[in-house]
Formats: structure tokens, C-alpha cells, sequence
């Protein structure tokens, strides 16, 4: 019976708002070396992120946003629609468990979308965005084959990002997709991108191609 109440707030969230969802996962790296200047834009960056995905209508709809961050790996907040998300501050400690932040990540995307095919809401491909400014400190190479395999069977689109002295050999290794590495600390640019991304593949079906702003042009945030 108390398994069959806790399904029961989905069950009338998803009936309020039957609209297909585009589930977002940020995968935040907050060990010890993000102290300081780092961690104060990240922060910042995330509230810029919430600001702009709330000037669009459609977005708040149907983005589902949730935050894992890893040092050591944390649910800061699971999947919430965009108007009651409500992102804490987060500090900078120990090492970087980023495997094991990812297979986390992978298990959370799973089970949202087990739930959404119980409620008959469609879904876009999920987003897993990872941010780290180092290199991970436990087993990785298990969930670069999850990654992998996530991306052919198109489970998931895995995005990598560094900064400062992000180890991008790891990352390479890691990501199907080419890894950027973030030009000074523009987080605030980053999450605007990232909202922009976010929002154009809102406004879309979920089976549509949606092409992205290349973030690594001259004016842009990243490098490769």
C-alpha cells in the first residue's frame, strides 16, 4: 500500500501537465580543488541557469532539472520542473568519486523514465552534464562502457566540460562526444548556452533533430 501512495504525487503531477518532458541531470564536480573562485561561479552560473529557463514558457512545461555533485557524490536535488527548482549553494570538499557520479546519474535517469512510461508521458532524450575541474579518484572506466552504450542505444546525451585543470585525456576517454574545455571560469555563459540548448529542444518533438549553438566559436565559452 505505502509503495502505491508514493506514486500517487506523480501520478497527479503528470496528470496537471501530460506535456513531454526533457529531463536534465547537471553532474557537478565539488572536491576540494574547486574552492574558492571556482565553486562562488558555478553557483552563480546555476542561478543564471534557473533564471533563464524561466523566462520561457514552453521550458517550464517540460525541462526536468536535477543536480548530483561528486566530493563525495550527493543528490542535491531530484528531478523538479523548472519553477520549483531551487538550487542550494554548493561548497567544495573532499575527492572526485566521478565514476561512481555517473553510474548514480545513469541509475536516476532510469528510474524517471520507468516513470514516466508508467504515466504515459513521453519523453526527449535525456541530458547528463558533467563539470569537473579534475580527475576522477576512483574506477572510471565502468562508466565510460555505460556511456557508451548509453549513447549508441541513445538512452542518453553525455556532455563533458573542464575546468581549469580538468585532466581532458580522461574526459576524452570518457565522453563519446569531444569534450570542451571552459575558456577562464565563463560559467555564466556556459549555462546561458546550456539553457538556450535546452530550450530550443523544449519547443521541439521529441523525435525532431535539434541543432545546437557550437559553443567553441571564437566568441564562445569553450575550446576543444
Amino acid at each position: 500500500m505505502s509503495d502505491f501512495l508514493e506514486q500517487i504525487p506523480f501520478s497527479v503531477e503528470f496528470a496537471e501537465n501530460p506535456e513531454p518532458r526533457c529531463p536534465c541531470i547537471l553532474l557537478l564536480d565539488t572536491s576540494g580543488s574547486m574552492r574558492g573562485k571556482p565553486i562562488e561561479e558555478l553557483n552563480n552560473g546555476i542561478k543564471v541557469f534557473k533564471e533563464e529557463l524561466m523566462s520561457d514558457s514552453m521550458a517550464l512545461k517540460r525541462i526536468e532539472l536535477a543536480i548530483i555533485s561528486f566530493g563525495p557524490v550527493n543528490i542535491e536535488a531530484d528531478f523538479q520542473m523548472v519553477d520549483v527548482f531551487q538550487p542550494h549553494e554548493l561548497t567544495a570538499k573532499g575527492a572526485t568519486p566521478m565514476g561512481a557520479a555517473i553510474l548514480q546519474a545513469v541509475e536516476m535517469l532510469n528510474t524517471r523514465k520507468e516513470l514516466y512510461k508508467t504515466n504515459g508521458i513521453s519523453y526527449y532524450r535525456p541530458w547528463i552534464f558533467m563539470i569537473t575541474d579534475g580527475a576522477p579518484t576512483d574506477l572510471w572506466k565502468p562508466a565510460a562502457a555505460i556511456i557508451r552504450d548509453g549513447e549508441q542505444n541513445k538512452s542518453f546525451t553525455f556532455f563533458s566540460v573542464g575546468v581549469d585543470n580538468a585532466d581532458m585525456q580522461i574526459l576524452s576517454q570518457l565522453s563519446v562526444r569531444q569534450p570542451i574545455k571552459l575558456k577562464e571560469l565563463r560559467f555564466r555563459d556556459l549555462f546561458v548556452w546550456l539553457s538556450n540548448s535546452l530550450g530550443s529542444i523544449s519547443h521541439s518533438q521529441p523525435e525532431d533533430q535539434v541543432a545546437l549553438i557550437n559553443p567553441t566559436t571564437p566568441s564562445g565559452w569553450g575550446v576543444v
